[in-house]
């Protein structure tokens, strides 16, 4: 398919020159899941590479996530294609200022450099929605949107600013009312002046930036017939697409539609994104009854002479769950090779441009799709080589004569290798949810193995909880029962307190609470990779609290913990195991571990592969009970057995079985050293295995959520090395770090609620949000040494607890 290109300056006010197709021949796009498909893997299906690929951007935004940006922009320069990049803010829109915006376009430029395609740029898209955080705020999304495009246009060359808002049909998406949405004046939305924001208000203008700052315009244009909550499949009707686009001419005002008022009446290239509503489990027309008279209908207008001005068409190729999964929707049109033979032959029969339409080009220094130092063939085999080593070496020290004097001899009735070891899992936990990129990442962010600090806690709590009550649930389980229960119900007011507290704060006006109150998902949550990019209010729905009566749904959701801090929402999952605690100890006290185990397993097993969500608290979407209940419950059942487990591998005829848990552990590390994503511009990545080959062995085995098997393997491999280690080497490891981690580790429900409010205070301290490692580090040092002396001081120890 040959198609000419033409190139032409937009000559309606100073914005920037842009490449455009010839009229009638507009590129393709493509939005994919960058989690479980490839630019290649598209092209393959499409028999050609899209014109253009897109991909979403987080803002703020840190070096993993410009890691994986490099990967992206790797591989739409061997597909020879262009990029659109979607900011989608994190933060609220009235924090997007200038600094903000400069650090954004200084880590999109590194990202981009050396890459040749053209950098299409949609600021906030949706904006004119109610379903994004960042929606109907037009006043803070214009001023956002202009401070973004000069910080761009300042560091990028010849960024393409795309306005983008959704079709405005059934506008302003909720029933007409006199009062403007939180962070808007109705003087602005109520456009007709009626004194009532309605339909009859202009769904566009409120929230355009301005011609000086808009090279195109685009429209979230999908057939979605579902408005009333139900998924339906339904075949669009005719002209459906030509509706949502409004008449392609006129005179100018907005009465006419958007096409007409704004890609002819400001004379602007137009960018439609589009897809067309299925789900499988919905019954109705087929996927390819829905789906090929939406591309008839978009293809045939995109290409006629009276929509000239469409130069690009972006298909939707993601999935998306709705109403908490009981809804996935497939957007895509080349799901499977039927449906994909389909929309290549109608692709091919139109004139849009697929690609090449750059020179096809590996990007420079994007191998690794990572921003870190990567070590590659001989000497990153040596250093693994030389990690094993290390190891082995460690398993034979404690048998010279000088190295047996390090061992553990306390006599304390408290284990204090487990104290440090809660101490390092609390530290893992507060340096990854504060967020800042700093070198404390080398350390905590799977960095020791695929685990996480969540991980550990969970399986330390477990072991403290059986070490503690193991020895009393024999001879008093009712004792065992109150003190489980009054734990949990402290738990229980601990969390709600934080919960309510946090929301106080948030509205402070001068205050930036996005950091406690929002969730921007990385794809690894139980809405799986296709949401990654995504950004969620979790105190929707709290303004409530402030009107009277105060809305019935709104108490059981602050109740049942549906709100609240996502660094603090694993304390539901407590509170709930704490609550079956005392049924698996008193299991344990009639010798039936094998029955615990058993049941155990099967929980985890059934909730891996069914991804049952069990109860409506929000822990669920991060850590499902039927799955996170197996650390909990391993935990128990060793801390129950702790002497006899201890005991068992102290036994010189189980030493093979101690080193290779050591050993093994060492390759786990190995194995998380290989990934291709850095943390940090001062990362270290030994390229043990292709990129490819890493994704799908992580991808398959060492899930977070829903914990995969090697995750799970890999925590426990991680603790028996750890406590045989600081069994061995104890005199160590107590002078080293002892002083500062058995502290926290002995108070670490107390550090975890207190870290919720310094996560407050860091987001708050601009400097911390410029993106300097080395400045970040030293906070770093300042938040875990401030929470140091918090704990040895006991500062409010008699109203926290510990």
């Amino acid at each position: 398919m040959l198609v000419v290109l033409a190139l032409v300056l937009l000559p309606s006010g100073p914005a920037r020159a842009a490449e455009t197709p010839a009229p009638g021949a507009p590129y393709l796009g493509a939005l994919l899941d960058w989690g479980a498909d490839s630019a290649a893997g598209h092209a393959d299906r499409l028999g050609a590479p899209a014109a253009i690929y897109g991909r979403t951007v987080p803002l703020p935004m840190d070096d993993r996530e410009q890691g994986h940006l490099r990967g992206y922009l790797s591989q739409i320069s061997e597909q020879g294609a262009h990029a659109l990049l979607t900011i989608r803010p994190g933060i609220a829109l009235d924090r997007v200022d200038e600094a903000r915006a400069s650090v954004l376009a200084g880590q999109l430029a590194d990202a981009l450099e050396g890459f040749e395609g053209t950098v299409f740029v949609r600021f906030a898209p949706q904006m004119n929605a109610s379903w994004v955080p960042w929606g109907q705020q037009p006043e803070a999304y214009t001023e956002a949107f202009r401070a973004v495009a000069a910080a761009l246009d300042a560091e990028l060359e010849d960024p393409v600013m795309v306005w983008s808002p959704t079709a405005g049909t059934d506008y302003p998406f909720r029933a007409p009312t006199s009062v403007a949405p939180e962070g808007a004046d109705l003087a602005t939305l109520d456009t007709d002046g009626s004194g009532v924001w309605d339909g009859d208000d202009d769904a566009y203008s409120p929230y355009y930036p301005g011609d000086d700052v808009v090279d195109w315009v685009g429209l979230s244009a999908y057939h979605d017939e579902t408005g009333s909550g139900e998924a339906r499949n339904t075949v669009p009707g005719p002209d459906a697409f030509s509706t949502l686009l409004g008449a392609p001419g006129g005179s100018g005002t907005a009465a006419d539609g958007f096409y007409a008022t704004y890609a002819a009446g400001h004379d602007r290239p137009m960018m439609v994104e589009t897809g067309s509503f299925h789900s499988p489990g919905a019954g109705g027309p087929s996927a390819l009854d829905v789906k090929a008279p939406w591309w008839d209908q978009v293809l045939a207008t995109a290409s006629s002479g009276d929509y000239d001005r469409i130069g690009a068409v972006v298909w939707n190729e993601t999935t998306e769950d709705r109403s908490d999964g009981a809804v996935t929707v497939d957007w895509r049109s080349t799901a499977e090779p039927g449906l994909a033979t389909a929309f290549r032959d109608r692709v091919e029969a139109s004139p849009l441009v697929t690609g090449p339409v750059t020179e096809r080009s590996a990007l420079p220094g994007a191998a690794s799709s990572a921003s870190g130092a990567v070590v590659q063939g001989t000497a990153a085999w040596a250093l693994a080589a030389a990690a094993l080593g290390a190891g082995l070496l460690l398993c034979l020290l404690p048998g010279l004569q000088r190295a047996r004097s390090w061992g553990y001899a306390e006599s304390a009735s408290r284990d204090s290798r487990i104290d440090m070891l809660r101490g390092v899992a609390i530290v893992f936990v507060v340096v990854n949810h504060v967020g800042l990129t700093s070198l404390f990442q080398l350390l905590t962010q799977e960095t020791v193995g695929v685990v996480s600090g969540a991980e550990l806690f969970v399986l330390l709590s477990g072991a403290v909880l059986g070490m503690v009550y193991g020895p009393r649930v024999t001879g008093d389980l009712g004792a065992v029962v109150d003190r489980t229960t009054a734990r949990a119900w402290k738990l229980y007011v601990t969390a709600l307190v934080v919960v309510l507290l946090v929301y106080a704060l948030s509205r402070l006006p001068f205050l930036d609470s996005g950091a406690v109150t929002t969730f921007t998902d990385q794809g690894t949550g139980a809405a799986g990779s296709g949401a990654a990019g995504s950004t969620y209010d979790l105190y929707a729905g709290m303004e409530g609290l402030f009107e009277f009566p105060v809305p019935a749904h709104l108490i059981p959701a602050v109740l049942l913990l549906q709100v609240g801090p996502w660094q603090f929402n694993i304390m539901g999952l407590y509170v709930v195991l704490l609550l079956v605690s005392p049924l698996v100890l008193a299991a344990l006290a009639r010798g039936w571990a094998w029955l615990v185990l058993a049941v155990s397993a099967a929980l985890y097993a059934a909730g891996t592969l069914l991804r049952i969500r069990l109860l409506p608290s929000q822990f669920e979407d991060s850590f499902p009970l039927l799955v996170w209940q197996v650390l909990f419950v391993l935990g128990l059942v060793a801390g129950f057995y702790r002497q006899q487990v201890v005991a068992w591998f102290s036994d010189r005829r189980r030493r093979p079985v101690l080193v290779a848990c050591l050993l093994l552990a060492v390759a786990f590390a190995l194995f998380s050293w290989s990934s291709p994503y850095a943390s940090s511009a001062y990362d270290l990545r030994l390229a043990l295995l292709p990129d490819d080959a890493f994704r799908s062995v992580y991808d398959a085995f060492f899930g977070r959520t829903y914990l995969g098997i090697g995750r799970l393997v890999n925590v426990l491999l991680v603790v028996v090395a750890g406590y045989a280690l600081l069994s061995a080497y104890w005199v160590v490891f107590r002078r080293v770090l002892g002083w500062f981690l058995i502290p926290l580790g002995r108070a670490t429900l107390y550090v975890f609620i207190m870290h919720v409010f310094l996560i407050l205070a860091v987001a708050n301290i601009p400097v911390l949000q410029q993106g300097d490692v080395l400045v970040n580090t030293l906070a770093y040092v300042g938040v875990l040494g401030l929470l140091w002396v918090m704990v040895r001081t006991r500062f409010l120890f008699g109203i926290v607890p510990r």
